[in-house]
């Protein structure tokens, strides 16, 4: 079964549009002394510089990053080709091009080839659909250690009984004369008027001579 064939009117005239540019290339190139196989391939530099451009910047776009460097040049390339356009229309003399055309025409594969190298060459991140899915990192939660009861507190250790110490066993009472206690009471009126302070119980015992408890006693009575 033969397929019919459909013409696509924006094809044609893209052919079309794309035949004459080239033939005012070549005209443009051979005017410029460029003869022979030369002038054919100036046009094909112009145009695959002017595709290449154009691909950049699609790229560059669908990326969300900066094409200045595209645009200028898909600027060069627009510039050679519409400015050989307009050149063959009549308004210059191709039998007498200027040096400047022809300066500008010798000079054009250099500047195309660098053109193209920056173009081919330059970096370009992988496009979100080539680029391997990154698998997300488990989450991971975090432990929980449930606290430990705190230590009941120990009963108190059960002391041992200690023996209470036995308190000093009071001294007997000791009678003391009445005559005894009349002289310690003048002994303790003179040491009252010579120091100013009443006599103690070591004292009456130094000057009467009494044991210990009976000085303590006779010192209770004159206090």
């Amino acid at each position: 079964m033969i397929r019919s064939i459909r013409l696509d009117a924006v094809l044609v005239q893209a052919v079309i549009a794309g035949a004459l540019s080239f033939a005012h290339l070549h005209d443009l190139a051979a005017a410029a002394g460029q003869d022979g196989w030369k002038a054919w391939a100036y046009p094909v530099s112009v145009d695959l510089l002017l595709v290449a451009a154009w691909r950049r910047l699609r790229i560059l776009r669908a990326q969300g990053e900066p094409a200045r460097a595209a645009w200028t040049w898909f600027a060069v390339a627009l510039t050679a080709s519409l400015g050989a356009n307009v050149a063959t229309a009549g308004l210059l003399d191709l039998n007498d091009v200027p040096d400047w055309l022809r300066i500008l025409v010798a000079g054009w594969p250099a500047l195309a080839f660098l053109g193209g190298t920056l173009l081919v060459h330059a970096p370009t991140a992988p496009a979100a659909a080539d680029a391997e899915p990154v698998e997300p990192l488990p989450v991971v939660e975090p432990l929980t250690v449930p606290a430990e009861p705190a230590p009941a507190p120990e009963p108190d250790a059960v002391k041992p009984s200690e023996p209470v110490p036995a308190l000093p066993a009071a001294p007997p009472p000791v009678d003391v004369p009445p005559a005894l206690v009349d002289h310690a009471r003048k002994l303790a009126d003179a040491h009252r008027a010579t120091t100013g302070t009443p006599i103690d119980a070591a004292t009456l015992r130094d000057r009467l001579g009494l044991p210990g408890p009976m000085a303590d006693q006779l010192a209770a009575h004159l206090a």
